[in-house]
This record gives structure tokens, C-alpha cells and sequence, in this order.
């Protein structure tokens, strides 16, 4: 492997790796507009320009690569005076609209020209004006081609992320422009991702715009529960409402590295996903549409429960923690028949990142509770064979119907339905219990490949609610079980020790790219696929 200085510092490094790269790894930001890690190098924005010891001239740092003892500088006097005009042909026909761009601070553009900017233009008489300013080219992006600097990370991802061609460039010379191929739109599954890997102001996401400057926004770590791969997001939030009561939090998700799972990209799917964490909540206990205390709820479920055939929906999209804390309270403390069942239907996925799953704890669920068949819980309750029904956030209506959600509602003693949002099921139900979405939780996920992640709560649980695996606990300090857990820590600690698939697992363990489960020990734990 070659070794080589960059900025005084040595590094040694794979063969082929690019300056840039290299750089990254000693902790060292060369500055960039058309690089991008995931897509392939273009080389035509120059600001990477970097000072080589003997090379004639100066190289970008993004196309050449590394070498047996290369001294790089990147901060040198000939680099810095290179940046600077680099920056004065970018802004030449660049609007000068910062206060009004969507894109303000977030912008490279802007950053780099308070390093390195020639502040004084010697060319203010040669812009050449574009005619298409904030038009729409799909259903998530608008364009602002004054705005575009030309980097072509957009063209790039269309022609080799997702391979549906739709954005190019045109023309020639100061008149080059980007847009939509006539007769196309961006509308692929992942066309918002363009956004992100903008640079500048020119293209902007229609559901964000105007809607929150970036600098009061807070970043929580977070995983997508919009289907079993678990993309990773940052869940990015107005930090001066922490409780729902002021407004809507989450103002947008944007995806987060994880080189295991989603690279750097997100589905729109996925993406848009978030207006269910502050819209129709259900904001405190009801019983037989009567708003009760929490106190009087867990005092009935626990007097309903005493001697009771109890019958349980566990949902996927539940924790791992969550879906323990059901293990031990349904399943072993009260002997009650625990079935499996997703709260939405399979849907259309693609060969990328959407799964037809669109749960985020498949997996987790079926490791956790073992083979267990929700449709038998239900044909049970339908007969009369339950006093009560336990459903943890499934829209039963949309999947079975109104007829037979209202028979099974008559026929038990207790019908409860725990979740975070009022759907058509809440009609039928007679105790309903409000619990929070999974960003108001601490836990983790286990996605498709059988990787754990963690999930961080970004603020407050909305209104009255309480995490899932709490409420179970209130249930069972009233029936008198010993499940004392303080935190969801404390319950995954006892996963690690009871599931042979979670062995030797903690928190700590669990980086930001999470932690495969134990192969041979899910073969054993699972021994057939549960159809959920």
C-alpha cells in the first residue's frame, strides 16, 4: 500500500485510492462541489485543487491518485489563490439571493466562499441570466437553474444510482443548463436524494421549502420504519418545539451513511413518511369513548385480565425492547396465545432499497416471539374464544373489514387497541391506550439482513402517550409480575441473555452501522418463517 504526507501528516493507504479520499481519513476536508463518494468522478468543478511536490502543475485531488511517496499540500499559497478564482467563475452567473435561498446554511457555495472567496469580482458584467428560475420537475424537486453551479452529482445519480436518465445538461459554454429531458419528469422512487446531494440552492425539496430555516433545526439518529431495510436517517426537528402541543415537530428526514445498508440514500417513500409522528395522534386513555386517567385504564386491563383468555396482535413495527417486554408479560406471566401480525400489507418494492415488508422489526419480531400466527388469534376472537383482545397498532378495518372487526368487538369481554394514531379500528375498540411513534423511543430495530440498530428518541412522547413496553409495564406491576425494567437498556441486556440470535449484544456494542445477529443461532430460534 502506498504511503504518502498530506499536510505534513503520513498515512498509508489502499492502491487507486484518490487525494481526496485519503485526506478524508487524516481528517482533512478538501474542499468539493461535483465529488461525491457514491457516484462516479467527474472532475470538473476544480476547486479540489491540490499542490503535489514535483507534479508541474496542480492536481485535483478528487481524479489522481495517491502514490509512493506523494507530499500533498492542500492549504498551500498557490492552492488558496486557485480556490478563490475557482469562486469568482462559479458566482459568475450565480444570483446573489443567500437571504431568500432555501438553501442557506447548508450551503457549500456559501461556506467556501467565506474561507476562500474573492470577495471583490472582476467579472460583474458578463453574467449570463438564466430563463427558468423555481420550476418544478417532479413531484418532490424544484429547479432554480441560476441557482445550478453545473456539478452534475444530480446526472450522475440519475444515469448510475437509480439508472432512470431523466436530468441532463444542455447547451453549451455559459449557456450550459441543467434540466429534465423533454417529455420526462423525476419521478423515480428515489428522486429526492438529488436534493441532498446538491451542493448549492438549485435544487430544492417541495416539501421543505420555506418551511424552517436549517439553523433551528436538531438532528437525532434514527432508522426508517418505512420498511425491513432499516434505511439509516437523521429525523431533523425544530428545536424550539420539543412537545407537540406548539406545532408540528419534524420538519424533514434526510438520510445518514451507513455503508451496510443505504449508503447514503433514502427512498421518497421512506422520506416523506413523518407527518404520522405529529398529525392524529391519540392523545390520552378512552374507554367506551370516555376519557379516562391511566390510572383507571391499567386498574380495568388488570381486572379483565385475572383469569382471562387472552389473545394478542403483536405488531413488527414494535422495538425489540417492545416485543420482550410482550414475551414476558403475554406470553410466559399470562399464558396468553401471541400472534404475529403486520400492520400493513406487502407493497410494490424495487431491486434498491424498498422492501415489499414495509415493517422495520420483521425480523426482531420473529427472533423475539418465535413462529406465531397472527390469523390464528383472530379466527379465535371471531368465535368467541378470547374475553380479550390485545391489538398493539394494526388497523384491523383496513385488513379485515368493518363487519368483522365489529363481530370481533362483541364477542370479547375486552377489546383493547394500543397505538399512536386514530384510525378506524379506535371505533370498535373499547379501551384505547395511547403509545409513541418510534421517535419518541429508545431501541432498536432488526432489519431484513438481520442487522440490529439503535433508535434514539428525538423529543417528548406526544400528549399523554407512553413508550409501548412502559404501558406493559404498568400492566404488570398491576397484576403483580416482577418486570421492574428502568430503561430500555436494561431490556435489551436480558434480549442478549434470553435470545440465543441477540448473544453478547449491549448498546455500547451497536455502532451507528448496528450488529448482525447471530446466524446459526436465528436458524435455531426460528425454525419456520411466520407469515405475517
Amino acid at each position: 500500500m502506498p504511503k504518502l504526507t498530506i499536510d505534513g501528516k503520513e498515512i498509508e493507504v489502499p492502491a487507486g485510492t484518490s487525494i481526496i479520499a485519503a485526506a478524508e481519513k487524516l481528517g482533512i476536508n478538501i474542499p468539493r462541489y461535483c465529488y461525491h463518494p457514491a457516484l462516479p468522478v467527474s472532475g470538473n468543478c476544480r476547486i479540489c485543487m491540490v499542490e503535489v511536490e514535483k507534479a508541474p502543475k496542480l492536481q485535483i485531488a478528487c481524479y489522481t491518485p495517491v502514490a509512493e511517496a506523494m507530499v500533498v499540500k492542500t492549504t498551500s499559497p498557490k492552492v488558496l489563490e486557485v480556490r478563490k478564482t475557482v469562486l469568482e467563475f462559479l458566482l459568475v452567473n450565480h444570483p446573489l439571493d443567500c437571504p431568500v435561498c432555501d438553501q442557506a446554511g447548508e450551503c457549500k457555495l456559501q461556506d467556501y466562499y467565506m474561507e476562500h472567496g474573492q470577495y471583490s469580482s472582476r467579472l460583474g458584467d458578463v453574467k449570463v441570466k438564466k430563463e427558468k428560475k423555481a420550476f418544478s420537475i417532479g413531484k418532490n424537486v424544484m429547479l432554480d437553474q441560476e441557482r445550478c453551479i453545473l456539478c452534475t452529482r444530480c446526472v450522475r445519480f440519475a444515469e448510475n444510482i437509480t439508472k432512470t436518465y431523466e436530468l441532463g445538461v444542455f447547451e453549451r459554454g455559459d449557456h450550459s443548463e441543467l434540466d429534465v429531458y423533454p417529455g420526462t419528469e423525476l419521478n423515480n422512487n428515489y428522486s429526492a436524494n438529488v436534493v441532498d446531494i446538491c451542493p448549492v440552492g438549485a435544487l430544492t425539496d417541495k416539501d421543505f421549502r420555506f418551511k424552517c430555516r436549517v439553523w433551528y433545526l436538531e438532528h437525532t439518529k434514527s432508522v426508517c420504519p418505512g420498511c425491513s431495510m432499516g434505511c439509516n436517517i437523521n429525523i431533523d426537528w425544530d428545536k424550539s418545539r420539543p412537545r407537540v402541543e406548539k406545532g408540528a415537530r419534524v420538519m424533514r428526514l434526510k438520510p445518514r451513511h451507513n455503508p451496510d445498508v443505504n449508503n447514503y440514500w433514502i427512498c421518497d417513500e421512506g422520506r416523506y413518511n413523518y407527518h404520522f409522528i405529529d398529525e392524529n395522534r391519540i392523545q390520552t386513555p378512552q374507554f367506551l369513548n370516555n376519557l379516562i386517567s391511566w390510572d383507571k385504564a391499567i386498574e380495568l386491563i388488570t381486572q379483565k385480565m385475572k383469569s382471562a383468555q387472552i389473545g394478542v396482535l403483536a405488531s413488527p413495527q414494535l422495538t425489540n425492547e417492545d416485543l420482550f417486554m410482550l414475551r414476558k408479560l403475554f406470553k410466559e406471566g399470562l399464558n396468553a396465545q401471541v400472534g404475529l401480525k403486520s400492520a400493513f400489507p406487502d407493497a410494490p418494492g424495487d431491486d434498491f432499497l424498498l422492501k415489499p415488508d414495509r415493517n422495520p422489526n420483521t425480523a426482531g419480531a420473529i427472533a423475539i416471539l418465535g413462529p406465531s400466527d397472527g390469523n390464528a388469534v383472530i379466527e379465535k376472537a371471531k368465535a368467541g374464544q378470547l374475553d380479550v383482545l390485545y391489538v398493539f397498532g394494526q388497523d384491523l378495518v383496513k385488513l379485515l373489514g368493518k363487519e368483522a372487526v365489529a363481530e370481533m368487538a362483541k364477542k370479547v369481554k375486552l377489546f383493547i387497541y394500543q397505538g399512536s394514531n386514530i384510525n378506524d379500528t379506535c371505533a370498535y375498540a373499547h379501551l384505547i391506550l395511547p403509545s409513541s411513534v418510534y421517535a419518541e423511543k429508545d431501541g432498536t430495530f432488526t432489519n431484513v439482513q438481520g442487522r440490529v440498530q439503535r433508535i434514539l428518541p428525538a423529543f417528548f412522547p406526544a400528549h399523554e402517550s407512553k413508550g409501548d413496553w412502559e404501558i406493559m409495564k404498568l400492566i404488570a406491576q398491576g397484576l403483580g409480575q416482577g418486570l421492574t425494567y428502568k430503561n430500555s437498556k436494561e431490556i435489551f441486556n436480558d434480549i442478549a441473555a434470553s435470545v440465543a440470535s441477540f448473544a453478547d449484544m449491549t448498546y455500547d456494542k451497536i455502532s451507528d452501522q448496528g450488529m448482525l445477529l447471530k446466524k446459526n443461532a436465528v436458524e435455531k430460534d426460528v425454525a419456520e418463517k411466520v407469515k405475517v
